[in-house]
C-alpha cells in the first residue's frame, strides 16, 4: 500500500516538473515574442519618425531654399535705382546710384546693367534751381534719368560722377550766377557728395563766356574737363549721375542742412582758392586809410545815386580812401576780387552789383542803401549773404523825400506811401516803378552818421591786421576817387 502510494506521488511530482518547465518555456517564448514584436514596433516607429524628420527636414530645408531665394531677391536693391527729390519749392534733383551712360542727343542717363523686361524707372528734370519762376525755367533743357538699358557702348570712360545741372534761366545777371549757380552748386556738392566730392560737371545751356568769367574758379568745384551736353556727339560713362542743384534760399547756406556742415565762409574760402591763383594787377597801395569800394551806378538804369560826388566827400571826410567801382559784363573778377578783398568798407543801393560784397573779408563793414520799395529784395538778399559772411551789416532805409520819385508824383502820392504793399503784391509795379524807375539823393546829413561807424569798425579792423592807420584830420581836401569796372 505504502509502494502504490509512494509511485503515485512520483508520478504527480513528475506531472508537476512537466507542467512547471512547460510553463517556464510557455514564459520564455512569450517573451522572445513579445520583445520581437517591441522591437519590431520600434523598428516601425523609428522608421515613422526618421521619415517625418525627414520630411520636415526637406520642409524646412525647401523653406530655407525660398527664404533664401527672398534674401536673392531682396539682395537687388530694396531702394529704388533712380531717387529724387521733388518737395521744395525752388529746385528739383534726381539720382542715378549706379553706373550709367550718357547719351547726350536725347540727353538721357541710362543704366548700364539695366533689364530690358521689367518696367524701366524714368524721370524727367530741368535742373536749374527756380522752378517757380516761369520765365527763368522757359529755355532750360529737360534732362532724363531711366533704369532703362541703352545698346550702345561706351566711347568716354569717366571715372568720377557726373553732376549735371543748367546755366540758363537769369545767367548772364552777376547775382543770378552765383544764387542760382555757384552757391547751390557748392551746397548740391557737398549734400549729395559730402565725403569724396570728385566729381564731373555736366552742363547744359552752356555758353562760352559764362567758362571765360568764372575760369578761375571752376576748377576749385571739379578738377576734371566740363562736359558741354549740348555739343556732345559721343556717349559717355559714369560710375554714377545726379541732375539737379540744391538751394537753400537767396544768398544763403544753411549748415544744418549740409551733411559736412559747410558755411558761408566756407564758400568764400573757395573763391579765395580759386582768385588768390589769379595772375592780377596789384589793387591800390593803402595809404594809411581804410579803402571803401562804393558800388556805382551810371545811365538809365535805376537806383542811381544822383548825389555820388557828396557822398564821396562825406566818405573821405569820415577818413576812408574812396574807390567808385562801376561792374560791366567784362569787368575781370580776379583784379576786382583782389581789390574788394583788400578793402575794408562796401556801400551801394541795393542791385545785382552788390553780389561782389562776397569777396569782403569777414569782419569788413557793408553798408546797403535800400530805396522805397526795395525792402523786402534787401533784406532777403544781400542781408542774408552778410550774416553767413559775418560783415558788419548796415542799411540805410532812404526817407520818401530822398527818392525821385517823391519829386515826380508828390510826397502824398500813394507809390510814396504805400510803398511797401504795392511792391510786395504786385512784381511788375516793383521792377518798373521801384526798381528801374526810381532814383535815390541821399541826405548828407544823415548818411555821415552811418560813414563814420563804418570808419570806426574799419579802422579797428586794420589795427588788428598790423597795418598803420593815419590819425583822420578834421578837413580834408576832396581827393579825386579812383574808378574802376
Amino acid at each position: 500500500m505504502k509502494k502504490k502510494l509512494l509511485h503515485v506521488e512520483r508520478s504527480v511530482f513528475a506531472r508537476f516538473l512537466l507542467l512547471f518547465f512547460a510553463l517556464q518555456i510557455a514564459v520564455l517564448l512569450i517573451i522572445r515574442t513579445s520583445r520581437s514584436n517591441i522591437q519590431a514596433v520600434s523598428h516601425d516607429l523609428f522608421c515613422i519618425s526618421e521619415h517625418e524628420t525627414r520630411s520636415r527636414l526637406q520642409v524646412r530645408s525647401s523653406a530655407s531654399t525660398t527664404t533664401g531665394s527672398r534674401v536673392q531677391v531682396q539682395q537687388k536693391p530694396s531702394k529704388p535705382m533712380i531717387t529724387c527729390d521733388r518737395s521744395h519749392r525752388s529746385y528739383n534733383w534726381c539720382r542715378l546710384k549706379h553706373p550709367t551712360i550718357l547719351e547726350p542727343t536725347s540727353a538721357t542717363f541710362f543704366m548700364i546693367g539695366g533689364s530690358s523686361t521689367d518696367p524701366p524707372m524714368l524721370e524727367k528734370i530741368r535742373p536749374y534751381p527756380l522752378k517757380q519762376n516761369y520765365d527763368a525755367m522757359l529755355n532750360i533743357r529737360e534732362i532724363t534719368l531711366t533704369s532703362a538699358p541703352l545698346n550702345a557702348t561706351c566711347q568716354v570712360y569717366h571715372s568720377t560722377p557726373a553732376l549735371a545741372f543748367s546755366i540758363g534761366g537769369f545767367t548772364g545777371n552777376f547775382f543770378h550766377d552765383f544764387n542760382d549757380g555757384f552757391l547751390p552748386l557748392f551746397i548740391t556738392i557737398n549734400t549729395l557728395f559730402p565725403e569724396d566730392q570728385d566729381i564731373t560737371l555736366v552742363i547744359t545751356n552752356y555758353t562760352d563766356w559764362w567758362y571765360s568769367k568764372y575760369e578761375a574758379i571752376l576748377p576749385r568745384f571739379s578738377a576734371h574737363p566740363i562736359v558741354n551736353l549740348d555739343n556732345q556727339t559721343v556717349t559717355h560713362c559714369f560710375p554714377s549721375g545726379a541732375v539737379g542743384l540744391i538751394t537753400h534760399g537767396s544768398m544763403t547756406i544753411k549748415p544744418r542742412l549740409i551733411p559736412n556742415g559747410k558755411t558761408f565762409l566756407d564758400f568764400h574760402a573757395v573763391l579765395e582758392e580759386g582768385y588768390g591763383r589769379c595772375l592780377v594787377w596789384p589793387p591800390p597801395e593803402l595809404k594809411g586809410r581804410p579803402r571803401l569800394i562804393l558800388v556805382g551806378r551810371k545811365g538809365n538804369v535805376g537806383r542811381v545815386i544822383l548825389n555820388q560826388d557828396r557822398v564821396i566827400r562825406a566818405a573821405e571826410e569820415a577818413g576812408f580812401e574812396v574807390v567808385v567801382f562801376e561792374p560791366t559784363a567784362f569787368t575781370y573778377l580776379c583784379d576786382i576780387y583782389r581789390l574788394i578783398n583788400g578793402s575794408h568798407a562796401m556801400v551801394g543801393v541795393h542791385g545785382a552789383a552788390l553780389t561782389h560784397s562776397l569777396f569782403l573779408r569777414p569782419g569788413s563793414v557793408f553798408i546797403q542803401v535800400v530805396p522805397l520799395g526795395n525792402d523786402w529784395l534787401a533784406g532777403t538778399y544781400f542781408k542774408n549773404l552778410a550774416v553767413g559772411l559775418k560783415l558788419e551789416y548796415m542799411e540805410y532805409k532812404i526817407r520818401a523825400a530822398e527818392s525821385s520819385l517823391a519829386l515826380r508824383h508828390g510826397m502824398n502820392h500813394v507809390l510814396i506811401k504805400d510803398s511797401k504793399s504795392i511792391a510786395s503784391r504786385n512784381w511788375s509795379a516793383l521792377h518798373k516803378i521801384y526798381l528801374k524807375g526810381q532814383d535815390v539823393r541821399l541826405d548828407i546829413g544823415r548818411f555821415k552818421g552811418y560813414l563814420r561807424n563804418a570808419y570806426r569798425i574799419a579802422r579797428r579792423s586794420m589795427l588788428e591786421q598790423g597795418l598803420h592807420v593815419k590819425h583822420r584830420a578834421r578837413k580834408q581836401k576832396y581827393i579825386e576817387p579812383l574808378i574802376v569796372s
